[in-house]
């Protein structure tokens, strides 16, 4: 999540962020939601290498296949040395998608890494272009109103994904100077059934993405006030070209790969899209960081739910942000739209009365996360240690912890508590209650587990650091927050505990029940 003045939650280092208020919170007044809990702290033809891999084949198969282990970026340059965008954010295997591309070089290549285990390669190259010619596109288009930016370039070439199975994607632009970027892209499964989806948080990478100089947070002046109210798949995206895959989700991947699961790759604009994207799905996982949803989205996954399908939360914040996906040049659900504090504006609301683009727990139409995730978005900026709680828990088996034991930096920089007051399933366990500053106002983060009568279980970590910390002491990532080997050990086990159970069924059905404890903890 970022602040109403675009202040970032850390995505190019958290040495760089800075305290934040939450303007739109103190717009809504003190209550922040409508039972009255605070809201928290103040075409070119192409090369496939190797042999062709059908699209039904095993992903077994594919892992079983060597990997690549100069998949990542050695040189960005200049924001314009090369850049481009896709015109889908999934495909299925053996569909076509453009892409568009514009640099400063004369020509450039695309590489397509499926990202997996491999042996610890983490990628494998499926994908090779001939060598395209390069131009320099045209500048962003801003357009009125909702202040969107658009990029609406000429397509460079088209790309079938014949052969490439089901996964999440990195595009590596690799252009004749020597620069690079990422285009992210998930080839999603043509089943959920008896799989676990990796769910990828499309809508809230293209939230925070600040190419062309607006997102959701901030305007070019870089004030909340001159932000974008919708914003555009029709771009590249900044930095790197994938900051928000590869902190917050890869490393769920190369985990997930590597246990050798079954697996099914999908985006939430495509659980939006498609009310049987979880149909007989084992289990369906939010990723690191996954804000934005529709309320098509968290109709779908609830159901799911209801009917089975167990869930994991492995991030905070999740489930946050109410959006409506609005087409674009290239085609349907390329634009997301949230107005928030702003919702009154929303020619939708307006004129329509469709649901308001802004948190679910605000009114009207308030419909807090807590009553899907258990725990209840809290607040920015923290950094804690984890406390277990319950150390005798199931997803905690291996991992030698005690009551008590904690991990320093694991909560961070973002957090949920459970909120008694909130909408809250039960029976509800606690499993990890860790104390906590939040500008200067005394809190907890809580990991939390509940399951239903379909006897799907739920898991919600409570902190924003789950995921990064699969990669802590590694140095893979260069944001490991301070936190260690020993966390690293910790948080694999309990996601490896995690992952075996729900990929089994319905989880109540072969794991204990949750105790609930909330009085216990929160005395109510």
């Amino acid at each position: 999540m970022r602040d109403e003045n675009g202040r970032t939650d850390g995505e190019s280092g958290e040495g760089r962020l800075r305290r934040r208020h939450f303007l739109e919170a103190a717009a809504a007044g003190a209550a922040g939601i409508a039972i009255g809990v605070a809201v928290g702290c103040d075409g070119h033809p192409g090369k496939r290498p190797g042999t062709a891999h059908g699209v039904g084949a095993d992903l077994a198969a594919e892992r079983a296949r060597p990997g690549s282990p100069d998949w990542r970026i050695r040189s960005t340059g200049p924001p314009d040395a090369v850049e481009g965008y896709a015109d889908r954010v999934s495909v299925r295997p053996d569909e076509e998608f453009g892409l568009y591309v514009s640099t400063t070089a004369p020509a450039f290549r695309v590489l397509a890494y499926r990202v997996g285990w491999y042996g610890g390669a983490q990628a494998r190259l499926v994908w090779r272009s001939e060598r395209v010619a390069g131009r320099r596109q045209g500048h962003p288009r801003l357009l009125p109103g909702t202040r969107t930016v658009r990029a609406d370039w000429q397509r460079s070439l088209a790309v079938r994904t014949t052969g490439w199975p089901p996964g999440a994607y990195l595009l590596r632009l690799d252009a004749d100077s020597g620069h690079q970027r990422y285009v992210p892209l998930i080839v999603r499964s043509a089943s959920a059934a008896g799989r676990t989806v990796l769910m990828h948080a499309v809508a809230t990478w293209q939230a925070y993405n600040l190419w062309g100089g607006y997102n959701l947070y901030q305007g070019e002046n870089g004030g909340y006030p001159a932000r974008s109210l919708a914003v555009s798949f029709d771009r590249p995206y900044d930095e790197e070209g994938a900051g928000k895959f590869l902190v917050y989700e890869r490393a769920v991947v190369v985990l997930a790969e590597r246990l050798g699961l079954p697996l099914a790759y999908t985006t939430g604009l495509d659980v939006h899209r498609d009310p049987a994207a979880l149909h007989r799905a084992t289990a369906a996982i939010s990723l690191g960081h996954d804000e934005y949803w529709t309320p098509q989205q968290r109709d779908h996954v609830t159901r799911a739910r209801d009917t089975g399908t167990n869930l994991a939360f492995l991030g905070a914040n999740a489930c946050f942000r109410r959006i409506r996906p609005e087409p674009g040049p290239s085609g349907a659900l390329r634009t997301v739209a949230c107005y928030k504090t702003a919702y009154q504006d929303d020619p939708s609301f307006a004129r329509h009365r469709a649901l308001p683009t802004h948190d679910f727990r605000q009114p009207p139409a308030a419909d807090p996360e807590s009553s899907l995730t258990g725990v209840f978005y809290e607040g920015y900026p923290t950094d804690a240690p984890y406390v277990v709680h319950r150390a005798d828990h199931w997803l905690f088996a291996g991992t030698g912890v005690r009551s008590g034991a904690s991990f320093d930096h694991l909560v961070g920089v973002e957090y949920d508590r459970v909120t008694p007051e909130a909408p809250t399933p039960r029976p509800l366990e606690i499993l990890a209650h860790s104390p906590l500053v939040c500008a200067g106002r005394h809190s907890h983060a809580d990991s939390a587990y509940y399951t239903v009568p379909s006897g799907a279980g739920v898991f919600s970590s409570g902190t924003m650091r789950w995921v990064e910390a699969l990669m802590a002491g590694t140095g893979d990532d260069g944001r490991a927050h301070g936190m260690d080997t020993r966390a690293r050990a910790f948080v694999t086990r309990t996601t490896e505990n995690l992952l075996h159970a729900f990929a089994e069924g319905p989880a109540a059905r072969s794991r204990p029940l949750p105790r609930h404890n909330v009085p216990e903890v929160y005395g109510t």
